[in-house]
Formats: C-alpha cells, structure tokens, sequence
C-alpha cells in the first residue's frame, strides 16, 4: 500500500516515518513539510493512503483534501481534536491524535490495509454484501439508485426496494467502486450511472431528488467527466 505524509512539522514526519518502516504492507514512498509540494506530486503520481496534518500554513489539512480530484485512503495525524467529527464525514479511515503511539498507528494503518483490499476487489466485482440485521445481501451495483446516511446506518436505495445497513458512510464508500459511484453530499452517494438531471444543488435519480452540497459539487463535476 503506498503512501505519503504532509505535515509541517518535520519532527511529526519522523515519528510517521519510524512508524511506518514497522509496517511491513505500507511503503511510505514520501514526505512533505510543505503542502503545495505534495499537491504537485499527487498530481503526477498515485497512492493509495495519505496521512495529512490539519492545522498548517497556508492551506488546512482539510481544504488540502477537499482540493484533490483523485481522493486516496486518509488518515488525519493532528494535535487539535476539534476536527474529528469533520474527518469522519470526509471519509477519514482514522483520526490520530498527536504523539500517537505505535500500536495506535499501527491500528490506523491496518484498517486503511482492509479498506484498500475491499476497494481493489470492487473494481472487478459487479457486486457487494449488504449487513441487514444478521443477513448479508448480494447487491448488484447496477442495483443501486444511491445511498443515504443516517448516524450509524446507510440505506441502499435499489431500483425496486431499500435496504437498511448498520454501517458507517467510511466503510460504505471504501467497497464501492470510485469509478460507478461519487459522494454527492455528507450523507448521499449516488450511482453516477443513474443520475438523470445535474442542477447546482441537486441531482434527479429515477425521479428522486438528490441534494448536492458546495463541498462536494466538484467530486461529481469530476465524476462526470470520467
């Protein structure tokens, strides 16, 4: 699994770099005390998982990743923890707070590994498991209309019924390919197959109306293009 780091604090990529040479799935291909120096090489190069510091200079760690169009596995390394109830609404796989210990990096970093695996596995699969009580539904994804969030649950909107999932959107998102589905909103992921009509603030699927947040109106611009 390759990553990189960004954090203006050299002494925070140390600790990162020490930690991850103990890691033996993870390559830690770099390091970056300077932002703008990382956003050129996410632009020439793909990973799979980036840890990112919040608070730096000239641009926050979230501003940072709500800039990328090709979004990795993330994992928040910060010192504030006002943050982590934004994080986990980005689809943060962890949030660590600084010093973080060892076994508690190495706990990040495997759940990035399972959500890496599943990801790797969607992009040739035409279908996913849904948890429904004690049940695991086969879902096709060409099923799919699109997904609601509510707190701890997920609703699968099918093209003839619903399913109710507890699950978080994180996991959620990390199974369904990147390349069929787009975050649309904080708590809506649409097939992008399926959407009939794109307006500023919403989109029409099967004649539901999907609300399209200022956060994520250029994941879907993005989307589209593909």
């Amino acid at each position: 699994m390759k990553a990189i780091a960004v954090d203006d604090e050299p002494i925070a990529l140390d600790i990162i770099r020490a930690h991850a040479a103990k890691v033996p799935y993870l390559d830690l291909k770099a390091t970056f005390t300077d932002a703008f120096k990382a956003l050129e090489y996410l632009q020439k190069e793909n990973i799979d998982l980036l840890f990112l510091d919040i608070k730096m200079p000239d641009i926050s760690g979230l501003e940072f990743f709500n800039s990328l169009s090709k979004k990795p596995l993330l994992i928040f390394t910060t010192a504030y923890s006002e943050h982590a109830a934004t994080s986990f609404e980005m689809d943060a796989v962890d949030y660590l707070l600084k010093p973080f210990s060892l076994a508690r990096f190495i706990k990040g970093c495997n759940k990035a590994f399972e959500l890496h695996n599943f990801r790797n596995a969607s992009e040739t699969a035409d279908h996913l498991y849904v948890k429904t009580g004690y049940e695991q539904l086969k879902v096709l994804y060409d099923d799919i209309l699109y997904l609601e969030a509510a707190g701890n649950y997920v609703t699968f909107v099918l093209k003839d019924r619903n399913l109710l999932s507890r699950s978080t959107f994180a996991e959620v998102a990390a199974t369904l390919p990147p390349h069929k589905f787009v975050r649309v909103h904080r708590s809506y992921i649409v097939a992008i197959n399926k959407i009939d009509k794109v307006e500023r603030q919403q989109v029409t699927i099967h004649k539901a109306i999907v609300p399209v947040s200022d956060a994520y109106h250029q994941n879907l611009m993005d989307a589209l293009k593909k």
